[in-house]
């Protein structure tokens, strides 16, 4: 069978929350289990959240970005190394996407670049409406400073932890609950899933009551149907939910599932020239997807050639997010950084890290990549 990246993974009680939402006939957008979800996954991250289920993470990026006020023209410094869902939102709201790249260090968005970036833009009199740092393959960006920096420029930070569900920054606090706004994914390539989904989340009760406003087509309060702005259709199903709340009862689970999968990763690739993407001190990834990096000049083989050869037997493996700023898409758009994040894509791949991964299927994987190494 096709060893996969990280495909759904099950808890079993999935169905019987399904058929809780079918027997009292809430399968419209919203019922008694998007309720329970929402309070499942504020309990699960503490910290006084609010959140809203919403039909995508870019969904819940939308809202969040028109929420922090982001319109036409704004700048939006985002992280480039990232999905495109996490960037799309930009663009519907006519604002303008300028690209940060990583930290060698960590993976992740190159803090010293953004307090740079800002010390320029202050004094040019062009700060930017908003920063959206991305938590990449399961690990947190550095929070605390970007936190400090959004608010001495009084400028919104809005945190994409759509990778990062069940991961911890060194402070304690869940990934998730950052910044102004977080927002989260379960599509179904995620930690847990609800088949699609994502969901806002704020310590703003405020901003979560406008959130709801919006992605349930901004209707006024009124007997009729009014409307004094435009909204959308983004509230996540109920039936979605329901699967939601099958899902968390295992997130702890799948974390550890991951994290050991990790673990066996580091233990068997040990080669001069293959890179694991670094955990801080104090940190603790999900490692939603495990990520390596494949110096050709030390291994004497490609990513590619890894990749490749993995897919010849029916494993799937996969390239690092290309950058941002080098998607035909965004030709000309502000990066600032030193291509980290292009050398990483030219040479990391994304190992199947599923947690209904046997070990055995993990064997395959790690001996098919050790006889490649062993025959360059």
């Amino acid at each position: 069978m096709r060893i996969w990246l990280s495909r759904p993974h099950m808890s079993g009680r999935e169905k019987a929350y399904i058929d809780e939402a079918f027997a009292c006939n809430f399968v419209a957008p919203v019922g008694p289990q998007l309720n329970a979800f929402e309070d499942a996954v504020a309990d699960y991250l503490g910290g006084n959240v609010h959140c809203v289920a919403l039909a995508s993470g870019s969904a819940a990026l939308h809202l969040a970005l028109k929420l922090a006020g982001v319109t036409d023209g704004d700048e939006v410094w985002i992280s480039s190394m990232t999905f495109a869902g996490g960037v799309f939102p930009v663009l519907y709201l006519g604002a303008k996407p300028v690209f940060f790249d990583l930290d060698p260090e960590t993976w992740t968005v190159d803090v010293e670049l953004i307090r740079n970036a800002f010390a320029v833009a202050a004094r040019e009199g062009r700060l930017p409406k908003a920063i959206v740092p991305t938590d990449l393959y399961g690990q947190s960006v550095d929070l605390a400073p970007l936190e400090a920096l959004a608010e001495d420029y009084g400028v919104k930070l809005v945190v994409d932890s759509a990778e990062s569900l069940g991961a911890e920054y060194k402070d304690g606090r869940k990934c998730g609950t950052g910044g102004d706004i977080a927002i989260l994914s379960f599509n179904g390539n995620k930690i847990i899933t609800t088949s699609g989904g994502g969901m806002l989340v704020t310590r703003s009760a405020e901003i979560a009551d406008r959130a709801r406003f919006f992605a349930t087509q901004a209707r006024d309060p009124a007997p009729h149907y009014e409307h004094s702005a435009f909204g959308f259709n983004y509230r996540l199903s109920n039936v979605c939910a329901a699967i939601g709340l099958g899902q968390m009862e295992v997130l702890n689970d799948r974390v550890e599932r991951r994290r050991k999968i990790n673990r066996r990763y580091r233990e068997a690739l040990r080669h001069p020239g293959i890179r694991f993407m670094p955990e801080p001190d104090g940190y603790n990834s999900s490692f939603w997807l495990t990520a390596v990096s494949v110096d050709p000049d030390l291994c004497g083989i490609t990513r590619e050639a890894i990749r490749e050869t993995l897919l010849e037997h029916d494993i799937e493996a996969r390239p690092l997010w290309k950058p941002m700023h080098m998607q035909p898409l965004f030709a000309g758009s502000r990066y600032i950084g030193n291509m980290v994040d292009e050398d990483l894509f030219s040479t990391g791949l994304c190992l199947p890290s599923g947690s209904d991964m046997s070990e055995t299927e993990q064997d395959e994987v790690v001996g098919r990549i050790n006889a490649l190494l062993a025959a360059a």
